[in-house]
């Protein structure tokens, strides 16, 4: 199938860069606006795609899937994650998946180091007094935080973003511990400076910040729950900049209300965009919207790897990012 015949629709607006690209090698819809796209317009897009070029906000589930033709060989997915893509119906309908991993390590990785920072040293409330007109000037117990230098910090989940938060966490002179579903090498233990905890029970209990930094899978789903939240220090702060779903957004949210957690700094959440009221309306909470991977480098880099995909299968290739049960 020639390059530039390969019909390419892309379900979100990228960044101009990676749009011009697209243009240049394939037959490309861009969407039109920044708005997800509904069930029957991405029903349309698998009818008539060669590829698809979806986004987490995208579910390609197997409904959708089953109303896909024999055009549709390839998902290219945008983004490292594929919760949103029934990977398994894809296969069985020979289309292939592929994702976007490694480029967004160290973005994830800053705004995990940004989010502990915020939280302990009570960022937000820091400017809502400087932005509300409030501030008296300096006073010797006003906004007092806790220095991160010391602290305990346990990361569930040392792959690549995991170990880029553990590298950061040492230049703050943090004590960093993991729990992992395989323990790292040696010499990577060692290089890294962490302690492996195979309990992760133990590991909370002892910690003082917990970063989760792993998928979300079957096995991960409420791995935080409210049991391991009773588990922690009263003075512990969680944070996530990887998958809502890991932690029991409800239990966190009542924990926090009642002083047996300190504080939080969510990036993502249990059910998308909608977030518990209750988790807003906290003093000791950080929230943001989604932006752990959001750099203008990370996005471009993002649609590089879309384009090599795509680029790679339409010359007859096995993509270098193919989604394999392995990765799952």
């Amino acid at each position: 199938m020639p390059d530039k015949r390969m019909s390419v629709v892309v379900t979100r607006r990228l960044p101009e860069v990676v749009e011009t690209r697209l243009s240049e090698l394939f037959d490309v819809t861009l969407s039109p606006d920044d708005a997800p796209m509904t069930r029957d317009q991405l029903i349309a897009a698998v009818r008539s795609a060669d590829v698809l070029v979806p986004t987490i906000t995208d579910t390609i589930d197997a409904g959708v899937l089953a109303q896909a033709g024999d055009r549709l060989k390839l998902i290219a997915n945008f983004g490292a994650g594929v919760d949103n893509i029934d990977v398994a119906t894809a296969r069985q309908r020979g289309i292939h998946v592929t994702n976007t991993p490694g480029v967004l390590t160290d973005d994830t990785a800053d705004m995990t180091m940004a989010l502990i920072l915020a939280v302990t040293r009570r960022i937000p409330e820091g400017l809502k007094v400087m932005q509300s007109g409030q501030w008296d000037g300096w006073s010797p117990t006003a906004n007092l935080g806790g220095r991160v230098g010391g602290r305990r910090l346990g990361i569930l989940g040392m792959g690549r973003i995991g170990q880029a938060v553990a590298r950061r966490a040492a230049a703050f002179g943090m004590e960093v511990h993991y729990n992992n579903r395989r323990r790292l090498r040696p010499e990577v233990e060692e290089e890294l400076g962490v302690r492996y905890w195979e309990s992760l029970d133990q590991m909370v209990a002892r910690v003082d910040i917990l970063s989760i930094n792993c998928p979300h899978t079957p096995s991960t789903f409420h791995l935080i729950n409210a049991r391991r939240l009773g588990l922690m220090k009263p003075s512990a702060v969680i944070v996530n900049t990887s998958r809502g779903e890991v932690i029991d957004e409800n239990a966190l949210t009542r924990m926090l209300r009642s002083g047996a957690i300190a504080g939080a700094g969510l990036d993502v959440f249990e059910h998308g965009n909608e977030i518990n009221p209750r988790l807003r309306e906290l003093p000791n909470v950080v929230l943001l919207p989604h932006m752990g991977s959001a750099t203008i480098e990370g996005r471009i880099e993002m649609g590089e790897k879309v384009i090599i995909n795509i680029k790679t299968f339409a010359d007859g290739h096995r993509p270098p990012d193919l989604v394999v049960p392995a990765m799952l």
